[in-house]
Parts: C-alpha cells; structure tokens; sequence
C-alpha cells in the first residue's frame, strides 16, 4: 500500500504522537509498505528529507513559529532577571513550528504520491487540510485521537470554571475530528469512554481502542552499560526513582517532588533522576534547591536514541504524576524495561498499572501517597521483583507487532468498503 501519515508534532519532538507517528512509519515500511509522513517544518522552510534509520520519506511543511510553545527540541531556556526577579517565560525563542495554510503543499505533494489511505495523528491544521484533501478526491481516511483536552489547557493557567468549558468544547471537535474519517481508533479504552458520545447516533464512524503499542526488542529488562552512569552522572550504588518525559505543567512533577522530598526522610540515600525538558524543569530546580536535595535531583536533559533503552535501565521504580495521559508511551516502555510504577489514578493509567500487582495507584496531587507507595517499593527487594515479573507478563499484549498488524487490517477493511461504494456509486451515475 502507499500509506501518507499526517500528523502536526513530529520528531524529533519528544511526545506520545511524535514517537507513535515515527513507529508507525517504521513498522509499516519495514512490512514493505511506501510511507511517506508529511509534517510541519522545523526550520520553517518546505523541505523533504529522507529517514535513514527506517527507510522512508518525510515530507515537511511549510511553517511558522507559535512563540508561545516550546519546540520540545532545543533546550527550554532560563527565566531572565528583572530587578531580582524572575520574569514568566511568555514567548520563546524556539517556538513550535505550525503548517497554519498547508493545502496547496498537500495537494502537490499527495498528487505526485497518489495515497492509498492517509492516516493522521492530530486535529490540527495539517489534519484539517488533509480531511478536505481526502474528501475532495475520495482518499481512504484514518484518525486517531492521541490527546485528551487537559494536554493542552493544562499549559495556560485557566481558572477550574473557565477550564472546564473550554475542554468541553475542545473535546467536541477532537471528535469531529475522528468522525470525519472513515475509520478512528484511541489508544485505550478509557479514553473511549471519557470522550467518545454514548449515543451511537452522534458517531457513526467505526471506532476502536487500539495501543501504540511498543518495540519490545529495543525495550528490554537487562544490565546497564556503565559509560551511562558516568555519562547522567548517575550513581548506580543508589535507590532509583526514575521519570522519563516531557518537564512540562500537565504532566504535575511537582507533586512526584514534594513526594521525593518525603521519600528522603526514610530512604535517605535514594536519588531521583528526571529524564527529560520542558517549562517546569525551572521550578522543579528551584525546589530541590529549597528543600536541600539538589544533590540528590539528577536532571539530565532531553535524551533520545540508544541511550534512552539504557537510561530506563537505571531505575529501580518508575514514577508517573500526570493526570492527563491517553496511554503513556514512556510508561509502556518503562514497564518493557521491567520496572514497577508508582502512577496517578486517572486517565487511561489504570489500564497499564494494576494496583498492588505491578505497581501503585494514587489518587491525583496526593503528595504523601505518592511517597507512601515510593518508599515501599525501595525498601522491599521481594516487592520490587515480583512487580518487574507483573510488569514484563501485562506489556507483552503491547507488541507494536500486533499493533501494526490490527492497522493494516483496518487500512484493507477502509480500502475494500471506499471500493465497494464508489462502485456502486458508479454504477447508480450509469443507470441515471
């Protein structure tokens, strides 16, 4: 099949939709599928480039800066003094790069490629186009839904009363989104339940909860190579507590903070290493600084590549605060890794963490049952063993094999069914 995947944020930004879209395309080449992703510029010059650790095509957009968004690739730079004080961070310098009038780009790209089906992993401006492409010269279409609202409201400070509302609406068109497609899938069922219409009636379009899934032969539970310690200045003779992500406001690390801050009072010499960046990594600095821990905080920075597979192999427990997760990539892969979790009850989590089986759930912002369940998992070598084994025995049904295998049969169903009715459409303009 020839297989355009569309999607807004795209590597190497580090988040569940760039690295889903980039697996996507790797996997599907790899089953000697014609790939070619389309996505938004980084330099903000229409460009094409080719992907050479995975052998496909990637087609980048023209596009502009939304100063107002971190690119989550460059280094999130310091608030600047004013008079002593530290000034909000507003506008940055590396902003997200957004294709805002992407049509004529798509039209002359997906011309010469002639698409079997286009398969797109955002509702924005690049989705938007693609929906009009797609409908204007009969194009199989595929969406999925990656996000919940609070991803995005969580980034501005909104009052409860404005916030609710505004996710209310934003949830109505990320749903317009999918039913404008010929088929959808979410990655868990909770999202399913949290944001698609009961009533059949409002949403007629197949749809279906289906894993991102992961590599499990990058993701493995083995021995750390020891250049990496070195390397994170990472001490491998202390208790790890271990968090791989975006450094941003709605994964809430402050609360995984505050809960390390206890977690000190009773496992002393235990460490936590934040494996990531974003526009919290300032405060969270700050408060380890207050609360006398710097020390014991390591903040190694954005990671990608090799290292990653390795870094996650450092942790004796993973810890995971956000509220707002579809299903959590990095979670998928720490639990590859063998790892136990200490995670929020919210979102889609609950379908990856089960409760005194491979790890702990809390309830949202509980500080001190955050640190509870932390220091358990520390102090218990037995625990920490028979959760790694749970861990290992729920990921293995998140084999991007199988993921990548339920797409293509959703791709041929989508191909068949467009077949079926323009045929038929055909032949009601003949007998007319």
């Amino acid at each position: 099949m020839k297989i355009v995947i569309s999607t807004d944020i795209y590597y190497p930004m580090i988040n569940g939709v760039a690295v889903f879209s980039r697996n996507l395309a790797a996997g599907l080449t790899k089953r000697g599928h014609d790939v070619l992703v389309l996505a938004p510029s980084i330099s903000g010059d229409f460009e094409s480039e080719y992907d050479e650790e995975y052998g496909f095509k990637v087609v980048r957009l023209s596009s502009k800066k939304m100063m107002l968004y971190p690119d989550q690739i460059n280094k999130v730079p310091e608030k600047k003094d004013f008079l002593g004080m530290k000034m909000p961070q507003l506008l940055y310098k590396n902003g997200l790069h957004v294709s805002y009038m992407p049509d004529l780009e798509i039209k002359r790209v997906l011309s010469e490629f002639q698409p079997d089906i286009i398969h797109n992993q955002t509702p924005g401006p690049v989705a938007l186009a693609i929906l009009r492409y797609a409908r204007r010269h009969k194009v199989a279409l595929v969406s999925t839904d990656h996000a919940y609202p609070d991803n995005l409201t969580q980034q501005v400070k909104l009052p409860e009363l404005a916030k609710k509302p505004i996710n209310a609406v934003m949830n109505a068109y990320f749903v317009s989104f999918l039913k404008r497609s010929d088929y959808a899938t979410v990655p868990t069922e909770q999202v399913l339940t949290d944001c698609i219409p009961k009533s059949k009636l409002f949403f007629r379009v197949p749809i279906e909860a289906l894993s991102n899934g992961i590599d499990l032969s990058r993701f493995a539970k083995g021995r750390v190579n020891h250049e990496i310690y070195e390397r994170y200045d990472i001490n491998p003779q202390k208790p790890t507590i271990l968090y791989i992500g975006r450094v941003d406001p709605e994964k809430s690390l402050d609360v995984l903070m505050n809960a390390f801050i206890k977690v000190q009072e009773k496992v002393e010499n235990a460490q936590l290493v934040v494996v990531g960046d974003g526009t919290m990594r300032p405060k969270l600095e700050k408060m380890a600084e207050k609360a006398g821990i710097s020390d014991k905080v390591v903040f190694t920075g954005r990671v990608i590549g090799k290292d990653l597979p390795q870094l996650y192999r450092t942790g004796d427990v993973f810890a995971i605060t956000s509220k707002t997760e579809t299903q959590s990539i990095v979670l998928l892969e720490a639990m590859a890794t063998g790892l136990p979790a200490v995670a929020v009850k919210a979102g889609a989590i609950p379908e990856l963490v089960h409760n005194g089986e491979n790890g702990y759930l809390c309830e949202a912002d509980d500080v001190d049952a955050v640190a509870k369940s932390l220091i358990c998992i520390l102090q218990d070598k037995n625990l920490r063993e028979t959760m790694s084994e749970k861990s290992l025995e729920l990921i293995k049904k998140h084999d991007i094999s199988y993921t990548l295998t339920r797409i293509e049969e959703i791709y041929h169903r989508v191909l068949d069914e467009k077949k079926t009715h323009l045929d038929d459409y055909d032949e009601s303009m003949d007998e007319d």
